[in-house]
């Protein structure tokens, strides 16, 4: 970058040249992306210094679009755009990145090749986006609610056909429940295997190995046991008397969540050890805001009142009435499980705190909110499911953990919109089932051409993909919903096939991607930082 006199100087970049640079960037960009679509599409092998070895292997349209720069500025902010696009899809619905950037690049294209010069841009591209709404409605018509045996089919797909690990996810999602959540992690070991449990998991694990009663397990198990919730410091253990008198008196049980200070800790851990005290602390989870919000959420799913030194509770005070109660909790080395004592929390609060979060994940600006979100609802539900994804080697288990995390995901998406016939059929469906006679003005015919031709690209990726032409006159007697397995050529219902893609993936990867066509398809002037080279 040039510097001289306090400014940066600027390069301008003005219409029809600033276009082709954004179409070719958009272009090289999908390239890479796309040819992961679809049963038989392929893997990318990326070379990063933020991924193990210095390398990746994936399928993941996500990962791919990330790790894409361009040497040429104008093309470099295609790919941003583009990858923006790759970002609210998976934010959104978790999958379908790939086929947000496939759509995206249509759009672009046919948008520069059918808007004329003497068009009105503006008015196209404001009807690209009210056809748009019009196309997700006829979607949303075709949507079928998502059975047990489609979840495995959903699973299976999106885990690039690995029918293995889609019965993991299956299963997973199967044990959890409607309200429950499965989180991915990688494995110590090179088996992928799931878990799931009943009950509140925190991630944190003992304050002191002293406190271990289950020396086989290497665990704390307490049964009826009280719970104190707090985020305030405890530096002397006089500022919990009020209730360890009476939980040591009558020798119950009591989990201390909160920050102790070593002398606390190795006081209540010489107790347990000489007085034979069934005792435990562990730290509370998260830093920050998240670590507020789950303390409060444990609080209310254990009936306890949660003492906080941000609103300026005194812990000197607390009372036994104070605290939550758990039927049984079994605390590890890293992480604590919490059963909760049903008589002892208020349902309808839950309920409340549960429907409150679900409005909240709905307009959560990033996917790392969104699952932290999610994490929230199940911990209050009760349903928890981990996946530890295994591998030979680091390549293999970071390829793996991709594709089972965007399953999970595929999986949620169509747990909360239901299933769409895959493949890219319900686009092309959507596509021809638009009534020509509604639109009438040149701006909405513009528009329309634009999106029909770029709503059957997915399809057709995904045979070229397959090595196969796709022959529309294959199609043209087969009912809405039919169209051709690419896997055993077979054609039919494909839903009935197992062929299936999420309704909300569907959704979310058409309207992110035509936010993102029509940024580029109305820009008209770039302004880029002057580089000392010259970009080839």
């Amino acid at each position: 970058m040039n510097q001289s006199g306090g400014y940066s100087p600027k390069d301008l970049h003005f219409a029809d040249k600033a276009q082709k640079k954004l179409l070719n960037g958009i272009t090289k960009m999908a390239n890479a992306v796309k040819s992961t679509l679809g049963p038989m599409g392929q893997t990318v092998l990326i070379e990063s210094p933020e991924h193990t070895n210095g390398l990746t292997v994936t399928k993941d349209g996500v990962t791919v679009s990330r790790s894409i720069n361009l040497l040429d500025p104008v093309e470099n902010l295609a790919v941003q755009m583009m990858r923006q696009a790759a970002n609210n899809t998976a934010s959104s619905a978790g999958d379908g990145t790939t086929t947000a950037i496939v759509l995206a690049e249509a759009l672009s294209y046919y948008g520069f090749s059918h808007i004329g010069d003497d068009q009105n841009r503006t008015e196209v591209l404001r009807e690209m986006s009210n056809i748009s709404n019009d196309i997700i409605k006829i979607l949303r018509t075709q949507s079928r609610p998502l059975t047990n045996k489609r979840l495995l089919d959903v699973a299976t797909i999106s885990a690039n056909n690995d029918k293995e690990v889609g019965k993991i996810i299956s299963d997973t999602y199967k044990s959890v429940g409607n309200n429950g959540v499965v989180t991915v992690e990688k494995s110590q070991s090179s088996e992928t295997t799931f878990e799931t449990t009943n009950g509140i998991k925190v991630d944190r694990g003992l304050g002191s190995p002293l406190f271990i009663n289950d020396h086989k397990k290497d665990e704390c198990v307490l049964e009826d046991c009280y719970i104190l919730v707090s985020d305030s410091d405890i530096n002397n253990i006089l500022d919990i008397e009020t209730v360890l008198r009476p939980i040591i008196a009558e020798k119950k049980k009591l989990l201390i969540i909160a920050p102790c200070s070593t002398n606390v800790v190795n006081t209540l851990a010489a107790n347990v050890q000489k007085n034979d005290l069934q005792l435990c602390q562990i730290v509370p989870p998260q830093f920050g805001w998240k670590k507020e919000e789950l303390l409060n959420d444990i609080a209310l799913s254990v009936g306890a009142n949660y003492f906080s030194a941000s609103t300026g509770d005194d812990l000197s005070i607390i009372e036994m009435s104070d605290l939550g109660k758990a039927s049984k909790v079994i605390i590890g080395r890293d992480s604590t499980l919490i059963i909760r004592d049903s008589d002892h929390v208020n349902d309808s609060d839950i309920n409340d705190r549960i429907s409150q979060l679900k409005d909240s994940h709905k307009i959560a600006k990033t996917k790392e909110d969104g699952e932290f979100i999610l994490s929230r609802i199940a911990s209050l539900a009760g349903g928890i499911g981990t996946i530890s994804v295994g591998g030979q080697t680091d390549l293999e288990q970071k390829e793996l953990y991709d594709r089972v995390d965007d399953s999970v995901c595929a999986v949620r998406s169509a747990l909360e919109q239901g299933i769409l016939p895959g493949g890219g059929v319900a686009l092309a469906n959507a596509a021809l089932a638009l009534d020509p006679n509604k639109y009438s003005s040149d701006s909405q015919k513009t528009a329309l051409n634009i999106l029909r031709e770029a709503l059957v690209t997915p399809i057709k990726q995904i045979h070229e993909n397959a090595g196969r032409d796709l022959n529309f006159e294959e199609f043209k007697d087969l009912h809405s919903g039919h169209g051709q397995n690419i896997k055993t050529g077979q054609f039919g219902d494909m839903i009935k096939m197992g062929v299936i893609d999420p309704m909300k993936v569907t959704s979310s990867a058409l309207q992110n991607a035509v936010s993102v066509a029509r940024t580029i398809l109305s820009t008209n002037a770039i302004v880029t930082m002057a580089r000392t080279f010259e970009a080839k």
